[in-house]
């Protein structure tokens, strides 16, 4: 992508270096140990086979395959897997061993050594990233075990502030001195260069200090440390100036970026409407040393060198700061330890018809799960990989309890207020499904008693070791609307987010309101600190041709993918930095391996 325009991107509405952020990258390090020796004279040559599921679908595709590592029972691969992360999705990872016998690349013909099955998100919310897994697949048989590490690439997230002065630049101008600029390039594995930057002109001076700018670091070198960086000092022309038709000059490189010739071309019409004084090399590496006798750069301008043989440079420019910002991510905090506490409240009035009928949204039918199952099931299975302990607590609202007949809007669905938590999503809908047999439906639809259960927890625990995430899953119009909304203004200030999903046909047009997007959720004068509530109805996700997968990754992917961003508001706003991630995992030693 040509990235030459970044101090012109006001001009036009071409931002080149935010034209193409990437997603959040993770690289994935896989281990083995203790696999199964399948070789007679020596032991098993392993290699690993990542496969991975599209959205919804249950098909299996390989993703990629590391090196095979020669006569060893513990491999370390070396080769890692790059995947785009994605909070919101559940992505179904599966990986398999094999001992390779041959230089065939069909697995079919090599030894299967097992296999084990996860999620990205079970693997970045383990303890440092790092997931250790038993390996399965053939019956009777102890495989040994899988060890994945996931890491975030920092190079996604880093960015540089540098700034430059030249001493003693050539003089160009007949009636004045230079008016210095530089233009910057990264080199491309092919040799090519792509322009990444370039600074302000500096008016009439031979010793110009430049502005600092920030770049991304893989806008200036591609996360590549050592990858050359050329830059090129001009004088400028007045009639050959960049920014007199700087929109129509965009235009055309923004036209052209795709091109491998683009920054050669541009390079060509900058030199051929401006004086070129000289050049430098260095890298991310050298710079990085920041100001020292290792940046003062000799410009030198190799026609003048060609022709004098007293020549000695055109000048110098010194790099005078270099600052490296790195934005906090979501995975930071995740990796220091942080955990999502999930709960779930589910609405027991008596508008979701009787239990017992096929029209009830509560209705038990053994061949498929309820609306009600399939939202706790998509949401619940996601959130589960950042919680250690797997333990939710389930809470459910406008029923009549056993034995008096008392109306709750706060009651535990496995019936022990003083220990409402369910062992993992399963242990969850357990309880969901016995809660039907015992309570009676009845009503209203007061949602503050649930909200302000899970505030108590949350403003209990401030300090960014615990986030909670409350999913209140129901069939109609909300009864206690004011209060609803001072809870969730109160709630809004806590390490908090809401999650309102709702089910059957009803209009739920007065949910939008506590949902936030246009207008901020108030109460009696005060405004949330931020907008901490999702509200969608499960209708618009149903797929048409009756896949309930696909439904409910649908549904998860809207609901949750504002939870990051929410989550960082709250860190950022109180000034919680992520704890330290738990030291790099060290293999035990193990012999030598000899990578094939």
């Amino acid at each position: 992508m040509n990235t030459s325009f970044l101090n012109m991107a006001t001009i036009g509405d071409f931002d080149p270096l935010n034209a193409a952020i990437p997603a959040t990258r993770v690289e994935i390090t896989v281990s083995g140990r203790n696999l199964l020796d399948r070789d007679t004279f020596s032991k098993s040559d392993p290699i690993c086979v990542l496969y991975t599921q599209g959205i919804g679908s249950k098909e299996w595709r390989e993703f990629g395959r590391t090196e095979v590592i020669d006569n060893t029972l513990n491999p370390d691969f070396v080769r890692k897997f790059i995947l785009d992360y994605f909070f919101e999705e559940r992505q179904n990872l599966r990986f398999d061993l094999y001992d390779v016998d041959s230089k065939s690349t069909n697995l079919s013909k090599h030894d299967f050594l097992g296999q084990a099955f996860c999620t990205l998100g079970e693997i970045v919310g383990s303890l440092g990233g790092r997931l250790e897994k038993p390996l399965g697949g053939i019956p009777g048989k102890k495989c040994g075990t899988i060890i994945v590490k996931a890491e975030e690439l920092g190079n996604c997230r880093e960015s540089v502030m540098m700034q430059f002065c030249g001493n003693k630049l050539d003089k160009k101008d007949f009636f004045g001195k230079s008016d210095p600029f530089l233009v910057f390039y990264r080199s491309n594995e092919d040799g090519t260069f792509t322009i990444c930057h370039k600074t302000e002109v500096v008016k009439n001076t031979l010793n110009p200090v430049w502005q600092a700018f920030k770049i991304p670091v893989r806008a200036l070198c591609n996360g590549d440390y050592d990858r050359t960086i050329k830059v090129e000092v001009y004088d400028w022309d007045r009639d050959g100036s960049p920014f007199a038709d700087a929109k129509d000059t965009i235009q055309r490189f923004k036209r052209n970026r795709s091109s491998n010739n683009s920054a050669k071309r541009f390079q060509e019409y900058i030199r051929s409407n401006h004086d070129f004084i000289g050049e430098f090399s260095t890298s991310y590496r050298e710079l990085s040393r920041g100001q020292s006798q290792f940046n003062v750069y000799e410009v030198i301008n190799p026609k003048k060198k060609s022709k004098k043989k007293k020549y000695l440079n055109s000048g110098t420019v010194t790099l005078l700061s270099f600052l490296v910002d790195v934005e906090v991510t979501f995975l930071d905090y995740i990796k220091g330890g942080t955990q999502i506490n999930f709960t779930v409240a589910i609405d027991f009035t008596a508008s979701n018809g009787n239990p017992a009928q096929p029209t009830s949204l509560h209705y038990m039918n053994p061949y498929q799960l309820n609306a009600y199952a399939m939202a706790l099931k998509a949401v619940g299975e996601i959130i589960q990989d950042y919680d250690s302990d797997k333990m939710f607590p389930a809470l459910g609202f406008g029923a009549k309890l056993p034995p008096d007949g008392r109306v709750s809007h706060e009651f535990a669905l496995n019936g022990n207020p003083q220990n409402p938590y369910c062992n993992g999503i399963d242990g969850v809908l357990e309880a969901y499904y016995q809660s039907l047999k015992s309570v009676h439906l009845y009503g209203p639809t007061n949602f503050s008693p649930v909200i302000n259960h899970v505030a108590r927890y949350a403003a209990s625990v401030k300090d960014g070791s615990q986030y909670f995430v409350l999913l209140i899953i129901t069939d109609g119009v909300i009864s206690d609307m004011a209060q609803a909304k001072e809870s969730i203004v109160n709630a809004a200030s806590l390490p908090m987010s809401i999650i309102i999903v709702g089910v059957g046909p009803a209009e739920f047009d007065a949910m939008v309101e506590l949902d936030g997007d246009d207008v901020r959720v108030s109460s009696r004068g005060r405004y949330a600190e931020r907008d901490i509530v999702q509200f969608v109805p499960f209708r618009d996700y149903i797929d048409r041709t009756g896949n309930h997968i696909l439904s409910m990754a649908r549904l998860a992917k809207d609901v949750l993918a504002e939870i990051p961003d929410q989550f960082l508001s709250y860190m950022r706003t109180r000034g919680i930095k992520p704890s330290p991630a738990p030291p790099p995992y060290t293999p035990p030693g193990h012999p030598l391996q000899t990578q094939i």
